[in-house]
């Protein structure tokens, strides 16, 4: 009988064990597939986008990178904002704007508190806006050129460039935004506030005179003869006026709109009667002139802090100023107080931080205007301010209460004879300890930045005007209403004669 070759069946005992291995093998495969497939369509996001990273304080490196790399990748956006205005399309703008606000009026049961306040932001010609900062930009090595009390034009340009921080912050793409209060939209119908992006401080002090009113000029025509403008005659409108010097020739035909001002200025000398309120205007913060000292630093600079009284600045003043030199002449060469000529160059900054973050106190008193950078150098040194400022009024003092941070005396007071000094030594120190400690708590509030911070100064100008909407809303629809007959502003001696009138019924 031939041999027959027996194949065995296979071993059932390794199937199982055979299938669990092929199967670990194609999920590692698939596992590896899908790794470098997410790697590639989500490459490493570029520090921009890293949110957590160290945000940008410096004016100059923020505004570097924002046009040289920030600026020319963003896309196109689109944007409803017209040339040639009928007033079919004033009236089609308002009706559109109507139905959004009944939309939301019957939508949210807690209307009218509702964040993110929606702002839309005006797609200028780019002559009044990255033209300007190019020019900034492109001309800052030029450091001869200075102001007529000897301050350099292009650090007088920073301290005032709020302007610049909040657009960059409003243009920015969502993704690379922290902000939660304001939100830009595309459509004006969608709108509760317009944002004029003109750098008003740049073109004041960088264009030759009539160069710079003629495109005051342009800027003018060119946002009044928008629809939204048109519809509200500018009450919903934000313009950045920030130094008072600047946009003087124009401004008296944008005075219904929101002016982001460092300063009220009531003595008359920067602003005409009627032109700005604290009910209309908001006051914006000065950006620093030196760096932020933290809660570190602020202890580590504790043993250090052997001046009483600091002050650095120009010493000689105009209009309200003038209690500088009363003050010099009463506080010079006492013991315990320093009092320095200088201006915000290099040098100074380097002075003037050295000098606050040695010192306890700092002397803040009134110059051309009622405020200035100083005050707000010495919040974020730690050096608590000592305001000998009247008339002065403070950034978002809805929010913040500056008693916390700062003493207030009064301009008689400071040049009474050994008054000021007798009053710093009699500051109990635990009051000291505890100002100095709520100082780093409200330094981040007075810190502009890229991105804008939570919080930040950028925060709270929305915070602010959040609180103002209903009342800017009030005062555009109103105004639409009212007949040729009508009191178009109740003034005070309105209500006088009114309340005088009640008094005899």
């Amino acid at each position: 009988m031939a041999n027959k070759l027996h194949i065995s069946p296979p071993s059932r005992s390794r199937s199982p064990f055979l299938l669990l291995t092929l199967s670990l093998f194609a999920l590692s495969l698939l596992f590896l597939f899908f790794s470098f497939s997410s790697q590639s369509r989500n490459p490493s996001p570029s520090p921009l986008s890293n949110l957590s990273a160290k945000p940008q304080t410096s004016f100059l490196t923020s505004l570097e990178h924002f046009l040289t790399v920030k600026a020319p990748t963003y896309s196109p956006t689109p944007d409803d904002t017209v040339l040639q205005v009928t007033e079919d399309d004033v009236t089609k703008l308002d009706q559109r704007m109507f139905l959004r606000e009944s939309e939301r009026f019957y939508g949210n049961p807690y209307y009218p508190i509702d964040f993110p306040i929606r702002v839309y932001v005006y797609q200028m010609p780019m002559k009044f806006t990255y033209d300007l900062l190019w020019l900034f930009r492109n001309t800052y090595r030029e450091t001869n050129n200075l102001t007529s009390n000897g301050s350099p034009v292009h650090r007088l340009i920073e301290q005032h460039s709020i302007d610049y921080w909040l657009w960059a912050d409003l243009i920015a793409p969502e993704s690379e935004r922290l902000l939660k209060t304001v939100v830009r939209v595309h459509r004006q119908e969608e709108a509760d506030l317009f944002y004029i992006p003109f750098f008003t401080t740049i073109s004041f002090f960088l264009m030759e005179k009539q160069q710079c009113k003629a495109l005051y000029r342009e800027v003018l025509k060119w946002v009044t003869d928008q629809p939204a403008w048109r519809r509200s005659l500018g009450r919903d409108h934000i313009l950045p006026v920030h130094h008072p010097w600047s946009f003087k020739s124009v401004r008296r035909n944008m005075k219904n709109a929101i002016w982001l001002l460092p300063d009220m200025d009531s003595t008359g000398n920067w602003y005409k009667p009627g032109q700005v309120f604290l009910e209309k205007d908001l006051i914006l913060p000065y950006v620093t002139n030196v760096e932020l000292c933290d809660a570190k630093c602020v202890e580590a600079s504790q043993s250090k802090r052997t001046t009483l009284l600091f002050f650095r600045g120009r010493l000689k003043r105009n209009a309200g100023g003038k209690i500088r030199a009363k003050l010099v002449a009463e506080l010079s060469g006492a013991d315990g107080v320093v009092i320095e000529e200088g201006t915000a160059g290099e040098g100074g900054k380097a002075a003037a931080q050295n000098g606050m973050r040695t010192s306890i106190f700092c002397l803040n008193p009134a110059g051309d205007t009622p405020s200035s950078a100083r005050l707000f150098d010495a919040i974020v040194s730690g050096c608590i301010p000592v305001i000998a400022s009247d008339e002065l009024e403070l950034p978002f003092e809805g929010i913040l209460d500056y008693r916390k941070i700062a003493l207030f005396v009064s301009s008689s007071d400071a040049v009474r004879p050994g008054w000021l000094l007798k009053f710093l030594k009699g500051i109990n120190p635990d009051q000291v300890r505890e100002m100095q400690s709520n100082l780093v708590k409200y330094a981040r509030h007075f810190m502009y930045s890229s991105p804008a911070q939570p919080l930040g100064p950028e925060d709270l100008v929305w915070r602010m005007l959040a609180g103002r909407l209903m009342n800017i809303k009030l005062h555009t629809r109103r105004s639409e209403r009212v007949v040729r007959e009508s009191r178009s502003v109740c003034t005070c001696d309105c209500k006088r004669a009114n309340l005088t009138a009640v008094s005899f019924m």
